[in-house]
């Protein structure tokens, strides 16, 4: 959703004008179901012997009062991570603020590189990944980029073998697909960061947050009555996070990367961390920024994935649905990017790899020496 002044804040009323709602529809048509320069690439885990096959589609919103707006959202896939054929990185940074592409593209390129040069990252992944964030968030406060207003939300995936981590910064979201007998459900790897969350909306008020709608800043609403339903039904006018005696930042999430004002109320960049064991029940995951989840429920995208061949086609149709919901509701759209990355022929047998093997023919060369010496030893006796 973002801060007040970025991109998913400002409430459009839906417009009345038919022909500037048959303009969007055809830009929407156009601009989402586009295939070319885009390519389904994989990736070998040789230590249980399947593959990753992935894609990603990223498309700049709609935004009729600043039509020269950039797409803010930037991804990062990199694979053998450490040189290790076995780990792999996903994730989707979604920008706010002025300067919020300058914001996702820094932590797109910082955080791997750090992740990646972390000697800890195999033996504790959650502890690198912890790491990782803070580290990244306190370069960019120092770097040449304003984020006093700006900054980014960070949704990433990192597989070391057939684990996978999920870290989480801001409401942009991870889901899993899961075999359930005949039905394929899906599963949330994280859990949105806004002030809907209890837990989240106590802890930025315990460091001073006021959290309210623009409406009960406004003084349309009482600002009082604590409590907003939940995300689904009460999207239009969230809850916000305030100063004291200030109408910004008005943030709509409580944790982030960069937002250096916020921080002052309880925005934080720490990450919130999912592990599973991948198995055979387990055909894809989604790693994905909140221009789709906004209008779209984690089953529906799940669904919408499972039922496509191509999972370019997938996405493309994940992306022609959202902007299509968007435009039900309001007259922009937000930027959506969209990673799916499915797992192939998982049957969590362990592959030995070289220098287990070779550790394990060295072994087996002792025994039989040792096996060659005590028979040289009982003929020695029995003369």
């Amino acid at each position: 959703m973002g801060c007040v002044h970025g991109k998913c804040c400002c409430r459009y009323p839906r417009s009345s004008d038919g022909d500037n709602r048959e303009d969007l529809g055809r830009y929407a048509q156009v601009q989402t179901h586009i295939l070319a320069g885009r390519s389904v690439e994989s990736a070998q885990v040789p230590s249980h012997n399947f593959r990753l096959e992935y894609s990603v589609l990223t498309q700049r919103g709609f935004y009729p009062e600043s039509p020269e707006k950039e797409n803010q959202d930037s991804y990062c896939i990199r694979t053998q991570l450490q040189g290790n054929p076995n780990v792999h990185f996903f994730g989707v940074f979604d920008g706010h603020g002025q300067f919020g592409t300058e914001c996702s593209v820094f932590v797109r390129d910082r955080l791997v590189e750090i992740l990646s040069n972390d000697s800890t990252l195999l033996d504790d992944p959650v502890k690198a990944y912890n790491s990782a964030f803070s580290i990244t968030n306190e370069e960019l406060h120092a770097s040449d980029i304003d984020d006093s207003m700006s900054g980014t939300t960070a949704i990433t995936a990192l597989l070391v073998g057939d684990m996978l981590y999920v870290a989480n910064v801001g409401d942009s979201r991870a889901v899993m697909a899961v075999k359930e007998g005949n039905r394929v459900v899906a599963k949330d790897l994280s859990s949105d960061q806004t002030p809907f969350r209890k837990d989240e909306c106590e802890r930025v008020k315990s460091c001073g947050a006021r959290v309210l709608s623009v409406d009960q800043v406004e003084g349309l609403k009482d600002p009082d009555i604590q409590s907003w339903g939940d995300e689904e039904t009460e999207g239009g006018d969230p809850p916000r996070l305030w100063v004291q005696n200030g109408m910004y930042p008005g943030t709509a999430f409580t944790r982030s990367v960069g937002d250096s004002t916020a921080e002052s109320i309880g925005v934080v960049a720490v990450p919130e961390v999912t592990t599973v064991h991948l198995t055979a029940h387990h055909p894809f995951f989604v790693v994905a920024s909140d221009g789709v989840f906004e209008f779209l429920s984690s089953q529906t995208v799940v669904d919408m994935v499972n039922r496509a061949a191509d999972p370019r086609d997938a996405s493309s149709a994940i992306a022609g649905e959202s902007y299509k919901l968007w435009l039900d509701h309001e007259n922009r759209t937000d930027d959506i990017t969209i990673i799916i990355v499915h797992i192939k022929a998982l049957s969590n047998v362990v592959v030995p790899q070289p220098r287990e093997m070779e550790e394990e023919q060295r072994t087996q060369r002792k025994k039989h020496r040792r096996y060659i010496s005590l028979r040289l030893l009982r003929k020695v006796i029995g003369q």
